[in-house]
């Protein structure tokens, strides 16, 4: 089955509406990219002044999930435990609305593969983030390389023997 090529009128209509919208699309685009960056960077700078005096530079997310929780607990928190702001995502429901900690994890935690997670902040750098979901997933299937990497990956970026 062909596809019937499109006609010149419809071409030029479609055209002539996105012409039309570009003069509201770009304006509305740029702000949404600038209060991106704008948020990102006023969340650096509250963890940089509010967390890191407090010997925090950390942000360590789980949940009560039986494929990770004993994990979590007992090979990566240990890591963390002096250091760390802690979320549930167990409790999500139960997250002050206005916490500083929640909208850290929503500026850093993304969309995807946000628990287990680690967010590490450092000293005028980029955070590195720790997503353990695609390792527990592997490991689900009797690959335990991916975890273990990570949990060194981890270690070594804290200045911990991850041994």
């Amino acid at each position: 089955m062909s596809r019937q090529p499109e006609s010149t009128m419809r071409r030029v209509l479609r055209f002539t509406l996105i012409v039309l919208l570009l003069p509201v699309i770009l304006p509305l685009a740029t702000l949404g990219l600038v209060l991106h960056v704008l948020n990102k960077a006023v969340v650096y700078l509250l963890v940089w002044l509010w967390w890191w005096p407090r010997g925090k530079d950390v942000l360590y997310v789980s949940s009560d999930s039986p494929i990770w929780k004993e994990y979590m607990e007992v090979e990566i928190f240990p890591l963390v435990a002096e250091r760390a702001v802690v979320l549930s995502w167990s409790d999500r429901n139960k997250w002050p609305k206005w916490s500083f900690a929640v909208r850290v994890f929503h500026t850093f935690g993304g969309r995807r593969d946000f628990n287990p997670m680690v967010v590490l902040f450092r000293p005028f750098r980029r955070t590195r983030v720790f997503r353990f979901l695609p390792a527990f997933q592997e490991r689900k299937h009797c690959n335990n390389a991916s975890i273990e990497q990570l949990r060194g990956d981890l270690a070594q970026a804290l200045g911990r023997n991850p041994g």
